[in-house]
């Protein structure tokens, strides 16, 4: 019988921070993100020195076998994010929170962000949106979580109803999700 044995020890590679994308971004390097959902993924791509892995919300689909992203709990995504968070020790962990995680109210967006540090293992997380989740995005940061931002349609627009934003194109406004950020 034949056993196969995989190393968990990690690199002595530091820790990968926010810091570390500002000196990139600077310097003109590229900053490398991948998405895992479990520890043995997580765990290659930290030997592999990707700066990010992001724990997405596409776990719905992908690993959960839903329809879509909106069935995702907090509660699933914490647990796919403990596994990585086992894997990836230099890694800047991302947590993608899950629809209605942060739009009911600043207050909720706060106590799940800090649930994904917390519970999670994360170093940051991630939501969608743009102008309408500025004050959940301030309240997230103003408590010492780092928030990275995903322009696009989001998940509640797009997928109810199977609408698809082309280049240049939203529905809300007739605004480009980048715009949609841009200070009024």
């Amino acid at each position: 019988m034949s056993t196969t044995t995989i190393s968990t020890s990690t690199s002595q590679r530091k820790k990968v921070t926010t810091l570390t994308f500002r000196q990139k971004k600077e310097r003109g390097e590229p900053i490398t993100m991948l998405t895992a959902y479990d520890y043995p993924t997580a765990l290659a791509m930290d030997k592999a020195g990707v700066d990010a892995i992001l724990v997405g919300d596409s776990l719905a689909m992908v690993v959960l076998g839903y329809e879509n992203t909106l069935p995702v709990t907090m509660e699933e995504m914490l647990h796919h994010a403990r596994a990585v968070a086992r894997g990836a020790k230099s890694s800047l962990l991302i947590g993608d929170m899950p629809f209605m995680s942060y739009q009911v109210s600043v207050d909720e967006a706060v106590r799940n962000a800090g649930r994904f540090l917390q519970q999670g293992g994360m170093d940051a997380v991630k939501l969608e949106g743009g102008r309408e989740r500025a004050d959940a995005v301030r309240a997230i940061v103003g408590a010492g979580i780092p928030v990275m931002g995903h322009l696009r349609a989001d998940a509640a627009i797009r997928e109810p109803t199977g609408w698809i934003p082309r280049a240049g194109q939203n529905r809300l406004g007739g605004e480009t999700p980048a715009r949609r950020c841009e200070d009024p």
